[in-house]
């Protein structure tokens, strides 16, 4: 697995992007709660992972090469991974998937606030700018909204701003931390801590484990599958071998993928502050990704 993303790492990432953006329509579908989805979504991709690793000599041996650090930060990133996670499938639960997915790609702003104040770096006075502009266009997002306050699209809004500063911290955590851990290992680290995250949390929030509908463990199973593997697992094993800068660039494109799913499967109409935020957003991000770009060539 390891050899044939890092042979054809580009084409994943945007395959996973497109897979990802199927996580909206599907959460949207699904009564259960979302304490529930998570639980069953990370109980029922798991195996895909442990398997194939646990049962090899070779592959258990890797383990012992990761040190007590970076196993530390694993499973902080599996927390963050819980945190999106849980902040996402309520917020499609309370607003449309179109304004969700917008709000919810605005992760680079935690990326950014990391770098200059936690890593010291710097970051050239373009890249803040784009990052305020796509705030900005998520504002008009989340302003058009108000009038809906009682339809509970603000209280999903806010949700989806939840979503992108933990998928930020889990970015910003994962370009880290596998630069010494080989990506099966560190899928499979994180996925378990997310895992364990929504076990403690079906257990405080009293979440019943198995009543709901046959038919949301059929869409659960089918973002299992779509959205855990084929996305989440595959975005962090690309990041060995592409830049972060190409994953979150695709990454961009992600709401366009969400509306465009959303109004052919769930007949959800953006209003025109919503497509308005969306054009924002996603022309401030890819210009942000491309003025990190430059600055990285430049370094």
């Amino acid at each position: 697995m390891n050899k044939l993303i890092a042979k054809h790492a580009k084409i994943a990432t945007i395959f996973a992007v497109i897979f990802g953006a199927t996580s909206g329509i599907l959460g949207t579908l699904t009564q259960a709660p979302s304490m529930a989805i998570g639980f069953w979504r990370l109980t029922m991709a798991l195996p895909f992972f442990a398997v194939p690793i646990l049962f090899n000599n070779e592959s258990r041996a890797r383990f012992g090469q990761i040190n007590k650090k970076n196993y530390i930060w694993c499973f902080i990133s599996g927390f963050f991974l819980f945190g999106h996670f849980f902040s996402w499938f309520n917020a499609v639960k309370f607003t449309n998937v179109a304004s969700a997915s917008v709000l919810a790609s605005l992760h680079p702003l935690a990326v950014l606030l990391i770098t200059i104040f936690i890593y010291k770096k710097r970051v050239s006075w373009k890249s803040i700018a784009a990052i305020f502009v796509a705030v900005l266009g998520g504002a008009i997002i989340t302003g058009a909204d108000l009038a809906t306050l009682a339809g509970g699209h603000l209280k999903g809004n806010l949700f989806a701003i939840s979503a992108a500063l933990f998928m930020g911290l889990y970015f910003a955590v994962g370009d880290k931390v596998r630069k010494d851990v080989e990506g099966d290992l560190y899928v499979l680290l994180v996925f378990t801590s997310c895992w364990i995250c929504f076990s403690v949390g079906m257990v405080a929030t009293g979440t019943p484990a198995l009543a709901y509908d046959p038919i949301d463990f059929v869409y659960i199973a089918v973002m299992a599958v779509i959205c855990q593997i084929g996305a989440h697992a595959v975005f962090n094993m690309c990041i060995g071998h592409v830049s972060s800068l190409y994953v979150s660039t695709w990454e961009a494109g992600d709401p366009v993928f969400s509306t465009l799913l959303g109004i052919i499967f769930l007949r959800q109409i953006p209003t025109v502050y919503e497509i308005l935020g969306c054009i924002i957003v996603v022309g401030a991000l890819l210009y942000y990704n491309r003025q990190e770009s430059m600055r990285a060539n430049e370094l």
